[in-house]
């Protein structure tokens, strides 16, 4: 099974859109297996944005991720990263479709309300800035020998 980070930034917790978002994923069968708030420090934000580090957008980025509280969840699941992604929708939500995410809640390319991981491995590094070890539970759920 893969694991994805979720991040329901801060546009989405201002907006009560939190618990629409976390059930949507759940409703498609992904599992959470960590979920917490946190109001993420700018130093967890510049190592979670790196890889967009001298860009233009970049202080931007780390404003905003810093600016309200986040939930950050891992989920877990059959296909799990290209799942959320979908789901998501485009990450400007001008352009995702109706039925995603983006498309039916966001504003614009600045408040997009939602991240996830875009690989196995970006999700694995993205996982560990968020979360330990002990914070992350394996269990069975009923519902998974439905699904899987």
């Amino acid at each position: 099974m893969e694991r994805s980070l979720v991040l329901i930034k801060p546009d989405a917790i201002q907006r009560g859109l939190a618990g629409e978002i976390i059930s949507r994923l759940e409703k498609k069968g992904l599992k959470i297996i960590a979920m917490k708030m946190l109001h993420m420090d700018k130093n967890l934000a510049q190592r979670h944005y790196a890889i967009h580090k001298g860009k233009a957008f970049f202080d931007d980025l780390v404003n905003f991720i810093t600016s309200s509280p986040v939930i950050a969840i891992v989920l877990q699941g059959k296909n799990a990263v290209e799942i959320i992604r979908q789901m998501m929708g485009e990450t400007d939500p001008a352009k995702a479709y109706s039925c995603t995410i983006r498309g039916d809640f966001g504003i614009d390319i600045g408040h997009n309300l939602v991240h996830g991981s875009d690989s196995l491995e970006n999700a694995s590094k993205e996982i560990d800035l968020f979360f330990s070890a002990e914070e992350i539970f394996n269990y069975d759920r009923d519902l998974d020998t439905w699904i899987y």
